[in-house]
């Protein structure tokens, strides 16, 4: 026998012997998978953004297809409907779906704040905050390197050219909040978006006195409190010259809106009432 048929056989035992190692080894560590665990995977967007609280898509797969209950489970990106289908999937009752979208908390455009130097250097909002405040005499403000826009798993936010501004498309954000944690001058948050009424907003972050405030933006809140004083929920809190809107407490009125002397409070929705704006 020639030696090149004695090595093919060879090669062959030794395939088969290989094979059936494999086979048994696999059989004795293998793991067993809950196949709702792809069907359910199969319903969500794939973004692995973690809106839903968990590290990814198959984290949260796996969490739906071994609960009891969906209560306090929701995928923003799948959307009631698609949390219906889950429930559908695993006989159980859906729970509700609380949209939420990034917004931003400055206004402090181009027209608004002055270029007082040039930034020669690696277009990063982490690294310029890092090293100064920003080409802008407020430290506060959004540094329009577009560190949001690199994270968005769902090309819901990009900078305006204009305004050099991040803008937020509603229709696409789910609210997962990467943008947020990315953000290294905190000028994103998550709001809970709801059909009774608007989400309302102070786009400011800036903390200086008013008189400072005044000089390094057209648009800074002051902390003057006029629209504390006119909100008739007691949602307007004031802290280091800078408003806040308690989201739990607005209603939505917009009379802060209207009387805000620096137009630093904006909205998303429709207001309650539109006297004065």
């Amino acid at each position: 026998m020639s030696i090149i048929a004695i090595s093919i056989i060879i090669l062959g035992i030794i395939g088969i012997l290989a094979a059936v190692v494999l086979f048994f080894v696999a059989k004795r560590f293998h793991v067993y998978e809950n196949p709702n665990i792809a069907l359910v995977e199969e319903i969500l967007p794939g973004a692995n953004c973690g809106a839903c609280g968990y590290s990814g898509c198959h984290a949260f797969a796996e969490t739906c297809a071994e609960a009891s209950s969906l209560e306090g489970l929701s995928c923003p990106g799948a959307g009631q409907e698609g949390m219906q289908q889950i429930a559908s999937l695993l006989g159980l009752v859906p729970g509700e779906v609380v949209r939420k979208t990034a917004i931003v908390a400055c206004n402090g455009t181009c027209a608004h704040r002055k270029t007082f130097n040039h930034y020669d250097g690696v277009r990063s909002c982490a690294i310029e905050a890092a090293y100064y405040g920003g080409e802008t005499p407020c430290v506060y403000g959004c540094l329009g390197c577009g560190d949001c826009v690199a994270v968005c798993p769902h090309d819901a936010i990009h900078i305006d050219e204009q305004t050099r501004i991040p803008v937020v498309d509603i229709e696409k954000c789910v609210g997962c909040g990467k943008c947020v944690a990315e953000c290294p001058h905190d000028i994103i948050e998550l709001a809970e978006i709801s059909p009774d009424k608007p989400i309302v907003w102070v786009a400011c972050r800036n903390h200086d006195k008013g008189a400072l405030a005044l000089k390094e933006c057209d648009v800074a809140c002051i902390g003057c409190g006029k629209c504390k004083r006119v909100c008739p929920s007691e949602a307007v809190d004031l802290s280091t010259f800078l408003a806040h809107i308690d989201p739990a407490k607005c209603i939505g009125c917009g009379k802060c809106v209207a009387d805000c002397p620096r137009k630093s409070i904006l909205y998303l929705g429709n207001l309650k009432t539109q006297e004065s704006l």
